[in-house]
């Protein structure tokens, strides 16, 4: 998925856009309301983090300007030090899905962009890789056309892939999404659960393999793609 941080603080923006991509994240920030609005002319994001305090415009603006007009408009997560209770009335009633006070703790933000995320899916897009499709509302998965039964860990896993894909999903990441908070999870619990996945893709004949980054974690690609 990918992010649009705008944030003028240099040390905040650098912070926020270094966890995200650990996270998974492709990110992009940008310090300035006119360079927020131009990065969505340009580009697609699936949401947007927005600090209100800009230095050539509030962020209001920038929040009434998101695409998608009033169908669906880029999720938006709202940051500012303004603690007044209007600013908050204003800011959610011009469509932020949330708001978080400065200062935070980047791991509530995190966790406040998967719950923004969850409910602005697009539940209903089929995710593919060759003739692999996964349907996220049914969590059905099929090889042209036929259903492969996967666990629900393996499942999880394929949607973070092919949601990436191309791009390499971090372990770390995956740690923290194949596994609840009171789970223990093993030093090579990940490395199973993309072995048991990368063996059912072969023997159903999917067009698509899982490659292992070193050190970093997976990417799934077409069968045939060059490897890392």
């Amino acid at each position: 998925m990918k992010l649009l941080v705008v944030e003028d603080h240099p040390s905040l923006r650098a912070l926020l856009a270094e966890h995200l991509r650990l996270r998974g994240f492709a990110v992009d920030a940008v310090k300035t309301g006119r360079e927020a609005i131009a990065a969505q002319q340009m580009a697609r994001y699936d949401a947007m983090i927005l600090d209100l305090g800009l230095p050539d415009m509030d962020g209001q603006e920038v929040l009434s300007r998101r695409p998608g007009g009033g169908e669906a408009p880029l999720p938006c997560i709202v940051l500012t030090a303004r603690d007044a209770v209007e600013c908050r009335i204003r800011s959610l009633d011009a469509g932020a899905d949330d708001y978080l006070l400065k200062p935070f703790d980047v791991r509530e933000l995190e966790a406040r962009l998967r719950a923004v995320l969850r409910r602005a899916s697009r539940a209903f897009v089929t995710l593919a890789c060759g003739n692999l499709a996964f349907e996220p509302d049914s969590r059905h998965v099929s090889i042209d056309g036929r259903i492969l039964e996967l666990s629900r860990r393996e499942s999880m896993l394929l949607e973070e892939l092919l949601r990436a894909s191309p791009r390499i999903v971090v372990k770390e990441y995956l740690e923290e999404h194949l596994y609840a908070g009171n789970e223990s999870v093993t030093l090579n619990a990940v490395e199973a659960v993309v072995s048991r996945l990368r063996r059912k893709l072969m023997a159903g004949g999917a067009q698509a393999c899982i490659q292992t980054v070193r050190g970093i974690g997976y990417r799934l690609q077409p069968a045939g793609a060059g490897h890392a």
